[in-house]
């Protein structure tokens, strides 16, 4: 048997109640969670190019092209924290189940929904859904495996994010453009593999039943910080669209989201079974491992989202053709995630892998900044590749970091906490650099009157239709302004390598979450 295997086999004193699963168990139970999270994460990134096509079918609006995505991303970012802090009082399998059947019944309301209300629920229920699988997919994990062999895990974690949501618009635009096809299996497409998914987990997944102390759930400081949090996600979306960013709307939506989460932490302070525990950020990592990913998600998210439309508008190529251009991005990360994995499982050493990313990430965004529109392809492919593997290397060993520095009993939230500001982040950057966006455009194309202004997301210009001159202005206006957000992206990223230079590195532990957890019960007598 090899080294790995009795790492993963060997029990701890006082924890034989607690038998560790076996490697085969292990990748048994890791196919329905890989799969239920690649599809969750999909459903978020597949309407992307099908939406164009959905909205005038079923007569929605600009509104309602805004809300079909705001929904699903409000549900799923808001409710990361409250799946989180469950998981740490309730059966983690059967949350688990919970999510893939919220994510099967949003699923199927939005592929046969007749009118965009029906369709705006139905991406709620995705997004719930998902924001379960988001957090509970490397919860259950942490639960399964030790951290010092979570790394090889945690990096196929990693690259399927990564695959799903750079590769989610390639197949949504493949499904509209298919006639036998048509836009409603966008959403459909998934269930098949979401139900063999839970099928997988309820027959694989072997947790063991430890029993839990008695509990209760904080649900006043679950409205306040859902609250809160979607007020927040609510002005970031619609700022700079609907109204200014300084204006009395701005006021009033900044002022209540200050209000609704000052009082969820004096909550959160007071209640027994918070839904983020307060003293969790007394430890340094997980507090450095928050805030890097809060700033991975604002440079990651904000700065790619826009890359397949520079490719679209400012280089002239085909949805297809962006989606396959971006191939080297998810093959960086793919690569990177897993190599750093294997290695941090075979030496143990973690850090020199954040700060290899950080750096890397930088890099990337330094030189993305310099695009116009005649960059070659082949660059961009570079630059990617080196985007890629610092994101690779970086995102999912900072949720690594935090999950070895907690109580068993926290494992949950502070997993849900790093995840969480990492999507609230990437949903600040999207919004933001995206205001940044339009107004450069705006001034850019200003010469051409009203007609061509790119501004909002619903206005891109088709640039084949248009005159040589005013084509050749449309390109470089997008080719510049999108250099311009990895402009802004880069000292974000440089922000990141320099709080994890200041994480602390710790010993992995050899025991899984459930097998600590175990030991942390029987060290507490019961009364």
């Amino acid at each position: 048997m090899s080294t790995t295997d009795d790492a993963l086999q060997a029990s701890p004193p006082g924890a034989a109640a607690v038998a560790p699963m076996s490697r085969r168990e292990v990748l048994q139970a890791l196919s329905g969670l890989f799969m239920g999270m690649f599809v969750a994460i999909l459903a978020a990134t597949i309407v992307s190019n099908a939406l164009p096509v959905i909205i005038p079918e079923i007569g929605g609006t600009q509104s309602v092209y805004t809300w079909v995505v705001t929904a699903e991303l409000l549900a799923m970012t808001a409710t990361v924290p409250l799946w989180g802090k469950l998981a740490d009082l309730f059966s983690q399998k059967l949350l688990l189940q919970a999510s893939f059947g919220l994510f099967v019944v949003g699923s199927l309301l939005a592929g046969f929904a007749q009118d965009t209300t029906m369709l705006i629920v139905a991406r709620a229920f995705q997004g719930m859904g998902a924001g379960g699988l988001t957090a509970l997919v490397q919860i259950v994990m942490a639960a399964m495996i030790p951290p010092r062999e979570l790394g090889r895990y945690a990096g196929v974690f990693g690259a399927i994010f990564a695959v799903a949501t750079v590769g989610g618009p390639l197949i949504g635009g493949v499904i509209v453009d298919t006639s036998w096809l048509g836009w409603r299996w966008c959403f459909l497409l998934g269930v098949p593999f979401t139900l063999l998914a839970m099928l997988l987990v309820q027959r694989t997944l072997k947790l063991p039943a430890v029993a839990r102390r008695d509990v209760s759930i904080d649900w006043l400081g679950a409205l306040l910080l859902t609250s809160g949090v979607s007020l927040l996600l609510l002005w970031i979306t619609f700022a700079g669209d609907r109204y200014a960013w300084l204006s009395t709307e701005t006021a009033l939506m900044v002022g209540g989201t200050v209000v609704l989460l000052g009082l969820a932490v004096l909550v959160e302070g007071r209640v027994r079974e918070p839904i983020i525990p307060l003293d969790i950020f007394r430890s340094r990592t997980v507090s450095l491992a928050t805030l890097a990913s809060a700033l991975v998600g604002v440079a990651m998210f904000g700065g790619t989202v826009f890359l397949a439309q520079y490719l679209q508008i400012s280089l002239g190529y085909s949805p297809t053709e962006a989606g396959l251009l971006t191939l080297p991005l998810v093959g960086g990360l793919l690569v990177s995630s897993t190599v750093a994995g294997a290695l941090i499982t075979k030496n143990g050493r973690w850090k020199v892998w954040l700060v290899a990313g950080g750096a890397l990430m930088t890099l990337g965004f330094g030189l993305f900044a310099t695009i116009d529109a005649q960059t070659s392809p082949w660059l961009l492919g570079l630059f990617m590749v080196v985007l890629g593997s610092g994101v690779g290397a970086l995102m999912q060993n900072l949720v690594l970091a935090a999950q070895n520095d907690v109580p068993a009993h926290e494992l949950g939230a502070a997993t849900s906490v790093v995840s969480f500001f990492r999507s609230l982040g990437g949903t600040i950057g999207v919004s933001a650099l995206g205001a940044l966006l339009a107004h450069r455009v705006a001034g850019d194309l200003s010469v051409l009157g009203g007609g061509t202004s790119g501004g909002g997301e619903a206005a891109v210009p088709d640039v084949s239709t248009l005159p040589e001159p005013v084509r050749a202005l449309v390109e470089n206006a997008y080719g510049d302004a999108t250099a311009d957000l990895f402009l802004v992206a880069t000292p974000l990223a440089a922000l990141a390598l320099v709080v994890v230079l200041f994480i602390r590195e710790k010993a992995l532990q050899t025991t899984s979450g459930a097998q600590r957890l175990a030991e942390e019960q029987a060290a507490v007598p019961v009364h």
